[in-house]
């Protein structure tokens, strides 16, 4: 049970950026998950929207890292010392973690290690309690899907380092399905892309601002340029280039390939009376890739499926997660009540046999 003083929190701890939703105020924190670290100490130097404005252009002893791959945690002391400055930031002169309980959302599909070092890192930093859920079911849960009841909703959550399907009912995980291509194997791609074609080398925040600016899952009736500039492979100096959306169109073909492949896969290995309920509902497109133009319209003529993007799509893992520690309380507030009122009737039928 909650006490009325504790504090409760849900963070969506991911690859590319972590959210931070307190009960009764939304979210409080939106922030790059990213690092700078000096290399030659240890020490760290930069973190969040700090960190990632040096990436690309730090000197020799000053590395910027993402602590996080694929949603799991790959670099413990770094990822600790990131939610320890994110905890500072929103918690001003008031030590409300060590009276909190917390939700973190975690990818489908990892090990109990993995989800352990995850809830460590969080009771490590002073909470109370904390519990991994999976991302898909935090996020329905933030989107406002009837997750809770017999009906099957199927949620694509498309992050920076993984994309996960999963068809969800009765407040559980029926089946899923997670790939390793998101927004920043986009990202990757549209670096080698320019590479091969222009001869020309860029860092990941310009494959990012033409990933955003000009990048479709549609072909666009209009087409769209952008100017970007970088270091030319063959003299070496400065110079830039004009890429249009037909070129990063074709590119994102072998990613919502993947993508399309895992919502069939995840389909087949779903129930038929779920199926049934998936065809009337449709799919809930969230994360920080659904905000990629006209993939909603692309994902629907692919599967057939229609599909809606969630109103907050960044913000609905961290939303839910929130959401979900009362949701649980309250079902075993009605458990409790339920055998309390089982128990109470049970008695009333003995007597009255007795007598």
């Amino acid at each position: 049970m909650l006490k009325r003083w504790d504090m409760l929190y849900g963070i969506d701890l991911g690859t590319s950026n972590t959210v931070i939703y307190q009960q009764g105020k939304g979210i409080v924190l939106r922030e790059p998950s990213v690092v700078a670290v000096r290399t030659d100490t240890g020490e760290i130097q930069a973190v969040g929207e700090e960190a990632l404005a040096m990436l690309g252009r730090t000197p020799g002893n000053l590395d910027v890292i993402y602590p996080l791959k694929d949603g799991v945690i790959a670099n413990f002391d770094v990822t600790t010392a990131m939610l320890q400055y994110f905890i500072r930031k929103i918690q001003g002169r008031t030590p409300w973690f060590r009276s909190s309980q917390v939700y973190i959302s975690v990818p489908c599909g990892i090990t109990n290690v993995q989800k352990r070092a995850v809830e460590e890192t969080v009771v490590h930093k002073g909470a109370k309690k904390a519990l991994a859920v999976e991302e898909p079911l935090a996020a329905a849960f933030g989107a406002g899907l009837p997750v809770d009841q017999p009906i099957g909703s199927l949620v694509l959550d498309i992050g920076g380092g993984t994309s996960q399907v999963a068809v969800l009912s009765l407040g559980g995980i029926v089946v899923s399905h997670t790939v390793r291509r998101a927004g920043m194997s986009i990202d990757k791609d549209i670096i080698d892309y320019v590479k091969r074609a222009y001869n020309l080398a860029i860092g990941e925040r310009t494959a990012e601002e033409i990933k955003m600016r000009i990048g479709s899952a549609m072909e666009l009736k209009e087409e769209a340029t952008i100017t970007i500039k970088g270091r030319d492979l063959l003299d070496g100096l400065p110079r830039a280039a004009t890429i249009s959306s037909s070129e990063i169109y074709s590119l994102l073909d072998d990613f919502l390939a993947a993508i399309v492949e895992a919502i069939r896969y995840t389909l087949e290995q779903c129930p038929p009376e779920l199926a049934g309920d998936i065809v009337e509902q449709g799919m809930l497109l969230c994360g920080g890739g659904a905000m990629l133009q006209g993939l909603d319209e692309r994902i629907r003529l692919e599967t057939g499926v229609p599909v809606q993007v969630a109103d907050q799509p960044l913000d609905c893992t961290a939303l839910g997660a929130g959401m979900m520690l009362d949701y649980r309380n309250e079902r075993n507030l009605l458990r409790s009540r339920l055998e309390y009122r089982g128990a109470a009737s049970s008695e009333a039928m003995e007597e009255k046999i007795a007598q």
